[in-house]
Parts: structure tokens; C-alpha cells; sequence
């Protein structure tokens, strides 16, 4: 999951990154108005974490611009105003959520993985092909009946295969959606995961399920 964090208050930025990062989220920072709107109009994002108060544009603002262009990407308010009046505004320029600084982190996760299982259950919670299977609630991967031991990065990796059957999936596409936006999306790494993934998934079995396309990137599908 990607998430584009704007928060202008540095320290706390950087607190809420690394927290983000522990359990594996890709997380993008903005620290300008302006630039977080542009940078959420450019990617696809599964969650953006907004505060109000902005150099530049401020939050309502970004948020009542993304939703006229039909975006609808989950958005969590993060403000010290605490002001009934003030959430309200927020949640009615299209806010999924809102929660006020000083706030507890187990509280901020839980508003985090709510926002995003929301997301989700919006989809097919259950994606399958062939005989593999994918629980996006529960975050477990059977194949042929038997559960694949995945790491967070191989199971991002493998819901947005399963979420893209059929397409071809090129590695910009793959680190836009995996990783976060400092990552360099041809060094070996994503390589290097398609390869543990494709062991998980494909070893022992006829069906192969991905597959390489030279000088182009991947593609999912059963054959």
C-alpha cells in the first residue's frame, strides 16, 4: 500500500514515516500545499494522510480539488484544530476521517488500516486465479489449498499482480505501487522480489501464473 503523507512539521513527519514504515506501508512525503497536490494528482495512492494548516494551498483545499476531479482516494484529516465547527468543514470537503494532534499512534494505525480495509472491501475482498487465491482482509495466499508464507513486500507485490491479471505490469508501474517514490524503479531489487514470488507461487506446479516479458516487465495471467 502507498501512502502520501503532507505534514510541514518535519520532526513529526518523520516520526509518522518511520511509523508507517515499520509495518511496511511505501510512504511519500509533501511539506507544501501546492506540491502535495500535484504530486497526488500524479500517482496512485491508497491513502493520503493530510494536514490542514499548509504552506501554500491548505488541506481543505487539496481535498475539495481532488474530489471535483473524481478522485477518490481515501483522505485522513491531521490537524491540531480541534474545533467541532472545523471538523465538520474538513469532512465535508471530503475527508474520510479526522483526527487531531497531539493523537496516540495505536489510535492513528487503527484509523490507517480502517481507512485502507475500507478500500479494499470496496473491491472483491477475495481475488483468485487458477487455483491461487488472495485474501485482501485477511492478508494470507493459499495456492492449490496450501497457505504461501509471504512477506509484507511479496504480498503487495502479489496483490497488485492479482489486482492487474491480464496487463502487462512494467517496473515503474510496480515500484509506483509497491514502493515509495525514492525508489529507483530499474536498480535489481524488483527483480530480485518477482524472483522470491514467482518461487512461492509457481515452483512445483504446471501452471505457470507469472510471467517475464523481455524488456517490457511482467504480466499475470493463467495459461
Amino acid at each position: 500500500m502507498r501512502i502520501l503523507l503532507v505534514e510541514d512539521e518535519r520532526k513529526l513527519s518523520a516520526i509518522i514515516k518511520r511509523s508507517l514504515k515499520e509495518f511496511n506501508y511505501a510512504v511519500d512525503l509533501a511539506d507544501d500545499g501546492d506540491e502535495a497536490l500535484f504530486i497526488a494528482e500524479s500517482n496512485p495512492y491508497d491513502l493520503i494522510i493530510l494536514d490542514i494548516m499548509l504552506p501554500g494551498r491548505d488541506g481543505i483545499s487539496i481535498c475539495r480539488n481532488l474530489r471535483k476531479k473524481q478522485n477518490d482516494v481515501p483522505i485522513l484529516m491531521l490537524t491540531a484544530r480541534d474545533d467541532e465547527e472545523d471538523k465538520i468543514t474538513g469532512l465535508d470537503s471530503g475527508a474520510d476521517d479526522y483526527i487531531t494532534k497531539p493523537f496516540s499512534y495505536p489510535e492513528f494505525l487503527a484509523r490507517v488500516r480502517a481507512l485502507l480495509r475500507r478500500k479494499s472491501t470496496e473491491k472483491t475482498p477475495q481475488l483468485k486465479i487458477a487455483d491461487l487465491e488472495l485474501n485482501q482482509l485477511t492478508r494470507k495466499a493459499y495456492r492449490a489449498g496450501k497457505e504461501i508464507e509471504l512477506t509484507p513486500k511479496e504480498y503487495s507485490l502479489l496483490e497488485y499482480f492479482m489486482s492487474n491479471v491480464g496487463e502487462v505490469i512494467t517496473r515503474t508501474m510496480i515500484s509506483e505501487h509497491v514502493w515509495d517514490g525514492d525508489f529507483e524503479a530499474f536498480s535489481n531489487v524488483i527483480n530480485v522480489y518477482v524472483n522470491y514470488l514467482k518461487k512461492k507461487i509457481d515452483y512445483g506446479h504446471t501452471k505457470q501464473l507469472i510471467h517475464s516479458m523481455r524488456g517490457v516487465g511482467y504480466i499475470f495471467k493463467d495459461e
